[in-house]
């Protein structure tokens, strides 16, 4: 006969019963499948997250970097300080310079300063040689210098091979550094990509597209508008005086969707980024100078930028 303390020992070394061990692993199941859910749930919301923000970014730095250079488009510069290397009368006449970096035919340069200052249309450049037809005459060591902007810094759509709705042509010193470029921004539909190629003003020939130009990939044509067509990636607003076309005004709108799938909803996200009124600010002040009948401060294209625009 078992006494009554040894079946209390019994009963406290005793195990879990078979429904006790059933009903403890259904509720660690239960805790362990909230747990697990949650956290495949917080993957998914974090994936998503990081594709929309890579998608948010970069159209944001495409977007920037058009919006800067647009409003830089126009300006004209030097790389280098050049003047006179010899002195030069009234007339046409050809003359040495210290540098003839960043000149070309027909552009507009101011010779000297103060009261003998003119300014001069170049006919020919060669190395380190202008040659122009001089109202003045000016001593060595007198000073060229380039004012003004040019008046297709936005190259504009009544241009031969001019901008176009996917293709945005601008030129000028657009990074501030001296040395004019043109550029090109190119909105590939069918493809899905925003291209940038740029390249130096006199450049020979137009370098083909590399995968270093690609701004943005995953583009998509605009939404619709209401009243029907979409719109394109860029829209220009111009003025014409005196026969020349000014653009004045570029809006840029362009969509994009995320490189991958949505985890959740199994879709791509999309989004549009739209730019109303990016100013060229050196275009609208040539176009005003040009209003007032300051002609002399008007660039036109260098014909070597003329021979890249197909």
């Amino acid at each position: 006969m078992w006494n009554t303390r040894q079946l209390q020992v019994m009963k406290q070394e005793a195990g879990f019963t078979l429904v006790e061990l059933m009903l403890s692993t259904s509720i660690l199941l239960v805790v362990s499948g909230i747990v697990v859910g949650a956290t495949i749930d917080l993957t998914r919301l974090s994936t998503t997250m990081t594709n929309r923000s890579d998608m948010h970014s970069g159209v944001r730095n495409a977007t920037a970097l058009l919006q800067q250079e647009v409003g830089q488009a126009g300006r004209i510069s030097l790389p280098a300080p050049s003047s006179l290397s010899a002195a030069v009368g009234i007339g046409v006449a050809t003359v040495d310079v210290t540098s003839t970096a960043g000149m070309f035919v027909g552009e507009r340069l101011v010779v000297g300063t103060g009261a003998e200052a003119e300014t001069v249309t170049l006919t020919a450049v060669a190395a380190n040689q202008i040659t122009a037809n001089f109202m003045l005459p000016h001593v060595a060591g007198a000073p060229l210098a380039t004012t003004g902007g040019f008046s297709a810094g936005v190259i504009p759509t009544t241009m031969a091979n001019g901008s176009t709705g996917n293709v945005l042509k601008i030129l000028g010193d657009i990074n501030g550094d001296g040395n004019m470029v043109y550029v090109e921004y190119t909105c590939d539909l069918a493809g899905g990509r925003l291209l940038r190629n740029v390249m130096p003003f006199e450049a020979a020939v137009k370098p083909m597209p590399t995968v270093e130009q690609i701004l943005l990939d995953n583009l998509l044509p605009n939404p619709p508008n209401p009243g029907g067509g979409v719109p394109p990636c860029f829209i220009y607003q111009e003025q014409t005086f005196a026969g020349t076309t000014y653009v004045i005004g570029v809006a840029i709108m362009t969509t994009v969707r995320t490189q991958q799938r949505d985890s959740i909803t199994n879709d791509f996200q999309t989004v549009t980024k739209a730019l109303l009124n990016v100013s060229p600010r050196n275009v609208v002040n040539v176009w005003q100078l040009a209003s007032l009948h300051y002609l002399n401060r008007v660039q036109p294209v260098p014909p070597s930028v003329v021979a890249l625009l197909p």
